[in-house]
């Protein structure tokens, strides 16, 4: 774990921290995010892209010490874009800590996000909702109190196909409410799901816990069969699945989905298909400093067996093949990033993030772009309070071909932003990209966005 300084900026000051990336990582994709901490992944299929709502362990920690979510997009399952954090503790007035696993669905053009949190006035967990007109936030508190309380954790959203939305949580009982149209109020209170061996399969060892299932549930429909996809058997804990013809029940055990590794206590589950593969989300502690409390959140392509059951799924560094190209002549934020090393993100002046805090040799990669015949320039947004520093244009890898360089001079502060061209040779075909940032000590400039040109 590298930890970097506080700097001022744009009037206020913000404090983040930065992962080491171990080298020779940048050939892996697993873990999708490698500047912060992150664990318990929800996605969210909307408009042509995944969205990715998870928690945030912060660095250093020695418990699941969690103050905020964060979300993330691709439109290709391995260039991922940060969003930020559009919600956290600090939304819900009544939330006093543990910002823990939840799960966003969209209804009526509305995105609601299902949380557990501490309730400060009972000291229990309870289960608040953020609303948003927009899969990135930013979330308010729909109601200013719970929707649910009864001390359990991990929410988990499902709207049938009937119209009828469900909400799943537990720890250590499995429970679902039916919520009402408006996705913020409930008719009548929890049901208890029966936790049988049949349903969940059976556990040895542990009198007061007969069943496999132990939290996070996922559930979903498919082919008409309802999933309910879950950790089992702490600790350290596997993934287990089971099924139902209704979305109560009565469920049946069918067995294991990721058995027991990577080096995190705790596992985690989110499953949806885009375009045309199905996809497998989880979190291990693979990343520099990572494990229990320090996890993140990686992917794999999968594909259900004839019969509608699940692989056993294997956790890997490679991650999934690209599921569509990257178009290099719109603009590309530069936060939208297959692999960083050493770098950060912050919120820019100009609206989204940036990439910053950005030190000699410290380098993004961006796969699958589509160059086609080829570029002749490139431009990048940036900013700089140093004196700068270069953009390496490289195919394939941070020791790749160069195509391009772009000098970055100081600009007068590191939210005062101008654009910077260079030209631009060799770049064709369909191949993976690398900007690696170079230049004197210290920090040299920001980037927020950056676009190819023929």
């Amino acid at each position: 774990m590298r930890r970097r300084l506080t700097r001022l900026l744009a009037g206020a000051t913000a404090v983040v921290a930065t992962v080491a990336v171990l080298p020779g990582a940048a050939r892996a994709d697993n873990p999708i995010v490698q500047h912060i901490y992150t664990a318990d992944p929800a996605p969210l299929v909307h408009d042509g892209r995944v969205y990715l709502y998870t928690g945030h362990d912060e660095d250093g920690s020695t418990y699941f010490t969690m103050k905020d979510w964060r979300v993330w997009s691709s439109a290709d399952m391995v260039n991922w874009t940060d969003h930020g954090s559009p919600m956290s503790l600090a939304t819900f007035s009544w939330a006093k800590q543990d910002a823990w696993a939840g799960q966003a669905v969209e209804r009526n053009g509305k995105f609601y996000w299902y949380v557990p949190v501490v309730d400060r006035a009972t000291g229990r967990m309870a289960i608040g909702v953020g609303v948003a007109d927009s899969p990135t936030g930013p979330f308010r508190d729909a109601l200013g109190h719970p929707l649910v309380e009864n001390g359990e954790i991990d929410p988990t959203v499902f709207i049938d196909d009937t119209g009828q939305a469900y909400l799943y949580w537990g720890n250590p009982n499995l429970w679902y409410v039916r919520l009402n149209a408006d996705m913020t109020s409930i008719s009548s209170g929890p049901t208890q799901i029966p936790l049988t061996t049949a349903g969940f399969g059976t556990r040895t060892g542990n009198a007061s816990r007969p069943t496999l299932y132990e939290e996070g549930p996922w559930v979903f429909k498919r082919n008409g069969l309802y999933y309910n996809v879950f950790a089992a058997k702490c600790c350290s804990e596997f993934i287990g699945y089971s099924t139902s013809p209704g979305p109560t029940g009565p469920w049946t055990y069918r067995g294991t989905v990721m058995p027991t590794q990577g080096s995190s206590f705790t596992n985690h589950p989110g499953l949806v298909d885009f375009k045309g593969g199905s996809y497998f989300f989880y979190h291990n502690g693979a990343l520099p400093g990572g494990g229990g409390y320090t996890r993140s959140v990686a992917v794999e392509k999968f594909a259900y067996n004839a019969d509608g059951s699940i692989p056993a799924i294997t956790m890997t560094s490679a991650g999934p093949p690209p599921a569509d190209t990257l178009n290099p002549y719109t603009r590309q934020e530069a936060e939208t990033i297959a692999w960083g090393s050493g770098i950060e993100t912050e919120p820019a002046s100009e609206g989204g993030m940036d990439v910053g805090w950005l030190e000699n040799g410290d380098s993004i990669k961006v796969r699958n772009v589509a160059f086609g015949a080829g570029a002749k320039t490139f431009t990048a947004r940036v900013a700089s309070a140093a004196a700068g520093g270069t953009i390496e244009l490289r195919l394939g890898s941070t020791t790749g071909t160069v195509v391009g360089r772009c000098t970055v001079t100081e600009t007068g502060g590191w939210q005062t932003w101008t654009s910077v061209s260079c030209p631009v040779t060799g770049a064709t075909g369909t191949q993976d990209l690398v900007l690696r940032f170079t230049g004197g000590s210290g920090y040299l400039f920001n980037v927020n966005w950056w676009q190819f040109a023929t």
